[in-house]
């Protein structure tokens, strides 16, 4: 049973040569899992809660337009004007957290641990209760001796029940009342001097009779707090701290109408909840203290030898930067052991990796018609053994990825997989679950033999590197990336022609390249004038897989005519072709 399910899933996957996933909202971040990573999908990539639903291209079988009826997602826009209302309030809203976290400097104060803030705040409460609880008890006892000095002065009637040494004492000093026949003026002057002098003389009683002494401490706290208060609004209208300067990946916040593509970032990892994403921002800008990101921009030789692992290498068709991560590289044993053989050798891994990020960023248009996303492509190329038994590297990734996920937010545009083995795709299933419909909506993946097409689909030919069927090579060479070339394909058991004209005395280059080749090709010139001699440039030959991937050659004509490229294709299977050509005029 264990062997028809593995034979069946294997052939499912065989067959499977790219699967796209829809473009659907985002949705809440995940729980970390202890799995094979999913190579570089940083940058913002956030987890979920349900599968998406996918699109399954499959090898042969499939028509060419197939492919780019797949669904995908679509970046939105970046400037506010095209914003939806309820966008555009929740951008307000963040930057308005932003101005009061600016001027309170909660950017540049860290906040103290939560299990020291809850012992911090446990000791204050009680100290503030303690006092409030004194204050009361102060204000009780001063009221009952308020309203009996206000009572026994204009009248003989006894004060209400009161400590009796206090009583008594004021009882034998109580002046007698004043005669019926004084007038009323006068009566009300003496019951004032009257009343005075009886709360002087209970003063005096409860000082040397009650201790602690209430009369003492209440009267004079009032003035004595009024004082500091008053000093400390003058210090504050005088010399109010100006608000501080944060800048994250080389913009400073609320300065410009970039600030405003940054936080447009944040809101979306957080589905537009401000206070999430204001949490978020704070958190990034933490670690980037933290971690010191200015100081390891300026850091030099931290990541020797990884320059084939992780690279950029030209753009997209939207003008989007491309970065390949080539993980079967760690294949040579001494540039894994040099990478991963001990935990300080992770560390410098890590900070490379952050570095190189970093730097891109940096490359980036932040204006809002900018591009200021990336592609990852990842070549899954001999990376099973890597993955499933090297735990150095597994580790390593998988923090590397948690740290851009954290603090890179939507710095993905698109997530290629390409040279995916038949493991990947179950693999992947069961991870699906823990990505956000709008992660997916970013994810492609292809086989091997579908490499390739699908990296044209997105990547113009001249830009991809020559290892992935592309154009592109280092070093000096007679065509450049802004050469475009041609696509077509060739049929499966037929012959495929290609004109390329001359109008006049020139010399004609031209690359060509079909993708896994196993076909025959040859060219010759064939001059516009009847009767003219038709010249065989280069002879027909059967060119397989592994030999030279893109044939060029040059033609210098005298006399008008075409140069005809003939490609014959004997194999049951269509043919991926690529060229371009270009006319030198003759010295």
């Amino acid at each position: 049973m264990a062997e028809e399910t593995k034979k069946s899933v294997h052939e499912a996957v065989a067959g499977t040569e790219e699967v796209v996933v829809t473009d659907v909202p985002e949705a809440e971040k995940p729980t970390e899992k202890e799995l094979p990573p999913q190579p570089e999908a940083e940058c913002g990539v956030e987890k979920a809660e349900k599968p998406a639903a996918e699109e399954v291209v499959e090898g042969g079988a499939v028509e060419e337009n197939k492919i780019t009826e797949s669904a995908s997602f679509k970046e939105e826009s970046n400037k506010v004007d095209d914003l939806i209302d309820p966008q555009k309030k929740a951008l307000d809203e963040f930057k308005l957290l932003i101005q009061e976290a600016l001027n309170k400097h909660e950017f540049t104060a860290p906040p103290p641990p939560p299990a020291a803030k809850e012992e911090e705040k446990k000791p204050e409460e009680k100290k503030e209760e303690e006092p409030k609880a004194e204050e009361k008890k102060e204000e009780e006892e001063s009221k009952p001796e308020e309203k009996k000095e206000s009572c026994e002065a204009p009248s003989e009637v006894p004060p209400p029940s009161e400590p009796e040494a206090p009583v008594e004492k004021k009882e034998e000093e109580k002046p007698t009342p004043p005669p019926a026949a004084e007038t009323s003026e006068s009566v009300v002057e003496k019951i004032e001097e009257k009343a005075e002098a009886a709360v002087e003389e209970i003063k005096e009683t409860i000082v040397h009779e009650v201790p602690p002494p209430p009369a003492e401490e209440c009267p004079p706290a009032p003035a004595e707090e009024e004082k500091p208060k008053v000093e400390e609004a003058a210090e504050e209208t005088e010399s109010p701290p100006p608000p501080e300067e944060v800048s994250i990946w080389g913009i400073p916040l609320l300065a410009d109408e970039r600030s405003d593509v940054i936080l447009l970032k944040f809101l979306r990892a957080r589905d537009f909840k401000v206070k999430e994403a204001f949490s978020m921002l704070k958190s990034v800008v933490a670690w980037r203290k933290e971690f010191k990101i200015d100081e390891l921009l300026e850091e030099e030789a931290i990541g020797e030898g990884l320059e084939k692992v992780v690279y950029m290498h030209g753009v997209d068709k939207e003008g989007h930067p491309v970065c390949y991560n080539a993980f079967g590289e760690f294949q040579d044993k001494d540039l894994y052991n040099n990478t991963f053989a001990d935990a300080e050798k992770r560390a410098k891994f890590l900070r490379w990796r952050i570095q190189f990020l970093e730097k891109s960023i940096r490359k980036l248009d932040f204006s809002p018609e900018g591009i200021c996303t990336i592609v990852q492509v990842n070549d899954l190329k001999n990376s099973p053994g890597l993955f499933l038994f090297k735990k150095e590297l597994r580790q390593a990734t998988n923090q590397a990825l948690q740290l851009l996920q954290d603090n890179y937010p939507e710095f993905v545009a698109k997530q290629v997989f390409i040279n995916v083995p038949w493991w990947y795709v179950a693999y992947n299933r069961m991870i699906s679950p823990f990505f956000t419909e709008r992660t997916k909506s970013k994810f492609v993946f292809a086989g091997p033999t579908k490499t390739a097409e699908t990296l044209f689909k997105y990547i113009a030919p001249e830009q991809v590197p020559v290892q992935y069927g592309g154009l592109s090579r280092k070093g000096e060479q007679e065509f450049t990336t802004a050469d475009p070339a041609i696509e077509e394909f060739i049929k499966p058991a037929s012959k495929h022609t290609i004109e390329l004209p001359i109008t006049e005395a020139c010399t004609l280059v031209w690359e060509v390249r079909v993708v896994g080749w196993d076909i025959s090709y040859g060219a010759e010139f064939v001059p516009t004038a009847e009767g003219g001699y038709t010249w065989i440039v280069q002879k027909s030959r059967k060119i397989g897989p592994s030999d030279e991937p893109i044939i060029s050659c040059s033609f210098k004509s005298g006399e008008p005519g075409k140069i005809v490229l003939t490609l014959d294709n004997q194999t049951s299977k269509k043919k991926k072709l690529i060229y371009r050509s270009k006319i030198k005029s003759s010295e």
